[in-house]
């Protein structure tokens, strides 16, 4: 049980740094970048992934795929921090869970039971009252958390299915994955520095390490949390995504005094129960 609640501080905790880093003059996407450098190389030295294993059959077009999506979602999930705060955002992105099962309904035509697809029904309407806009929120900008929803859904399908190619261990492909999304965070920080006259600003790589620890973190402790209920990983499964609903709330309402209406507040229940029936369902 330790290693999913480090898991879940970790998760939450990401999103704490760039709350705080707002009060800096911070780039977002230097702190993405130099987040892969500090995740990258902690993975290396935590799994010594094997690189000669990694050949032309590798699945290179995921991994490429990936490599592209995580740092862009990565950066509309820095923008709906700050802009809609560490309760909506960290709630979205757990709400992403539901666009792979909705892939393994329509595309992969598994079969559904009540409790899914009365868990499919409560969670859009828990989206939408998430998402709805406060009274004194002038500056709502609900389509940052919209794409961080879809954004880490279809990211979750992707790992999934690198997680099928069987003769190449999991932490391999990850750590190739980690190392495209630093290629391409370094080359965006290169243009902006560059074209853009974007300077290289000493917070952005102490916020960037931060990022990483924490986000390399979240990683490990979830693969070891699994290990550890490897008989029950519904209970990995619950406990991650409630978790951080909960943990991040509390962060964001005591600590951050953001402010949510009754009806974000009914939302994240529904999205709590919406949780609870997808892992009675996999019982």
């Amino acid at each position: 049980m330790l290693f999913l609640i480090l898991s879940i501080i970790c998760s939450v905790t990401v999103g704490v740094i760039f709350k705080v880093a707002r009060k800096y003059t911070i780039s977002h996407t230097q702190i993405v970048a130099w987040n892969y450098v500090f995740a990258g190389t902690l993975c290396y030295l935590s799994f010594s992934p094997d690189l000669n294993t990694v050949e032309s059959t590798a699945p290179w077009w995921l991994y490429i795929t990936i490599g592209v999506l995580l740092p862009s979602i990565f950066l509309f999930l820095a923008a709906s921090i700050k802009h809609m705060g560490i309760v909506k955002t960290d709630a979205a992105q757990r709400l992403s869970l539901f666009i792979p099962i909705l892939a393994a309904w329509l595309l992969f035509k598994e079969e559904f039971n009540m409790l899914k697809i009365s868990a499919l029904v409560l969670a859009i309407p828990a989206l939408l009252l998430i998402l709805t806009k406060n009274t004194e929120n002038t500056k709502n900008k609900w389509g940052y958390p919209a794409v961080v929803l879809i954004g880490f859904g279809v990211i979750d399908i992707l790992f999934k299915q690198i997680a099928t190619y069987t003769s190449l261990p999991y932490t391999t492909s990850l750590f190739v994955i980690l190392g495209i999304a630093m290629c391409i965070m370094f080359t965006v920080v290169a243009y902006e520095v560059i074209f853009k006259k974007v300077t290289l600003n000493i917070h952005n790589i102490l916020f960037g390490g931060l990022v990483g620890i924490f986000n390399f973190g979240n990683i490990l402790f979830y693969l070891k949390a699994h290990q550890e209920f490897s008989k029950n990983p519904s209970t990995v499964f619950a406990g991650m995504n409630m978790g951080v609903i909960i943990i991040g709330s509390l962060v964001g309402v005591l600590i951050f005094k953001e402010k949510l209406s009754k009806m974000n507040f009914i939302g994240l229940f529904l999205a709590l129960i919406a949780i609870v029936l997808i892992v009675l369902s996999q019982q």
